[in-house]
């Protein structure tokens, strides 16, 4: 089998009929991340001897003809701000390695263990999950697999580089204003933010809670589905979690997907962004035969609300520490976080008065349209350190810029698959499938017809490696 390119439904099946064992599976993962990681800067914490007992253990049920689960002898790995047991949770900053382990994994950690899936370790991030480029000033940048000298995203930016760089198959990370859609869209493969509440993030460290949602990564639409599956469900220690009953998708991905009416995000969707972002989202209409478009209103004033809630929730959160311990802090999410502080009551709460405005007005979209097509960033991967970027004539800046088409949608919780679209000789762009409240079923059926059609595909980029260490 290789190791590198195969997905982790296909790595389970191999595991469960004694093809290869977990053990193997899960050696043959450390050795490319002994070998690889340090071009990609992908991993803050290795879990080896943990992992290296856990895919013993998995082999043994086996082994007694148990069934070990349905991600049996998978590798993955965690957006470090996800809690494992026995180690300590940084969230991407400095402060942080000065806390205590954790005491038990995050509820999502434990649903992928007990599922079989064998945890590798813990991935680079923005400090505390401000950021969009993963340029973090404690730990290092994390370098883009298609270009080492790109950056490739944020804030889930190791947890993206880690799956398109074929070290792990599966990851986790987190998403509150774009943080899982944009480094997906950036490293060429596919990142799933479902509805706001609908996973637990019970064991994960928040930036602003009434944002935050936990995801995957992958790179076939069925790994993406799987993960779902397995991570659904309610969860008393996530008070947001829905109670909601979990709908399995994995199984319906084959569906026809002729009943779903799908549409082109205009007016906010197609300014902005470079030819090739708009082009990724006509390639993708042109394939499903989608000529309709529809308007998402004040798209860009949700943009502007989304940046005030959660500068403001992100600052409350850490404000103790900014007037203690300033200079600890990454001086990029410092100074968004004091101009956080400075943010006026009112501000915000007239912010949430337009978000439950805006609330109503999408869901008035969706009473036309299920599924609806948008890019995911407004360029491709830029270059690590590079501050500026010129669209449609204008020199704006890089970093918030990358959100541009994520926050309006995260503003208000919608579910949101970026899938990736390969361009010859240059680099990987995304575009996103957004769908009403607890529709991921319908995001993942269109997926699963674009993926049968090669239209998008998240292939293991090993080009990097026969560049130089950075």
């Amino acid at each position: 089998m290789n190791f590198d390119s195969a997905d982790a439904i296909t790595i389970s099946t191999a595991v469960r009929e004694g093809k290869v064992s977990a053990v193997e599976v899960t050696k043959a993962a450390l050795a490319r991340i002994a070998t690889r990681n340090h071009l990609f800067n992908c991993f803050t914490t290795i879990t080896a001897e943990t992992a290296l007992t856990d895919a013993a253990l998995i082999d043994r049920e086996i082994a007694q003809g148990n069934h070990p689960g349905v991600l049996a002898g998978v590798p993955f790995a965690v957006k470090n701000l996800f809690d494992i047991a026995g180690f300590t949770t940084l969230a991407g900053s400095k402060i942080n390695a000065e806390n205590p382990e954790a005491t038990q994994d995050a509820t999502a950690v434990a649903k992928l263990k007990q599922a079989g899936a064998v945890l590798l370790g813990a991935l680079n991030m923005d400090e505390y999950a401000y950021g969009f480029v993963t340029e973090n000033s404690h730990y290092g940048a994390t370098h883009n697999p298609h270009d080492l000298q790109r950056v490739a995203g944020g804030s889930s930016g190791g947890s993206a580089a880690a799956v398109a760089a074929g070290l792990v198959p599966l990851t986790l990370g987190s998403d509150t204003n774009g943080s899982i859609r944009v480094p997906a869209a950036l490293c060429g493969v596919f990142g799933f933010k479902p509805t706001y509440g609908r996973l637990s993030r019970a064991g994960v460290a928040l930036f602003s809670s009434s944002f935050d949602h936990i995801g995957s990564f992958a790179r076939s639409v069925q790994d993406i589905a799987m993960v779902f599956d397995v991570l659904q469900g309610k969860d008393d220690r996530d008070p947001i979690c829905t109670k909601r009953p979990p709908e399995l998708c994995l199984p319906q991905l084959k569906q026809d997907i002729s009943d779903i009416r799908i549409a082109i995000a205009a007016d906010y969707f197609t300014k902005g962004a470079e030819p090739a972002a708009l082009a990724a989202v006509q390639k993708v209409a042109d394939a499903i035969e989608v000529t309709e478009y529809v308007i998402i209103p004040e798209a860009d004033r949700a943009r502007a609300a989304a940046f005030v809630i959660t500068a403001s929730e992100g600052a409350n959160l850490h404000l103790d520490k900014l007037r203690l311990r300033p200079e600890d802090f990454d001086f990029a999410t410092r100074d968004r976080f004091l101009a956080g502080a400075l943010i006026p009551s009112s501000w915000y709460l007239q912010a949430q008065r337009f978000r439950r405005w805006y609330r109503d007005r999408v869901r008035e979209v969706f009473q036309n349209v299920d599924v609806i097509l948008a890019p995911t960033t407004p360029i491709s991967a830029p270059l690590i350190g590079q501050q500026t970027m010129v669209l449609d004539g204008e020199e704006i800046l890089v970093r918030p810029h990358l959100g541009l088409f994520t926050q309006p949608l995260s503003f208000i919780g919608l579910p949101v698959l970026s899938v990736p679209i390969q361009c010859q000789n240059a680099l990987p762009l995304g575009v996103q499938l957004i769908a009403a409240p607890y529709n991921e079923a319908l995001i993942l059926r269109v997926a699963a017809a674009l993926e049968a059609k090669g239209v998008i595909s998240a292939p293991v980029i090993l080009n990097a490696l026969n560049s130089e260490a950075v």
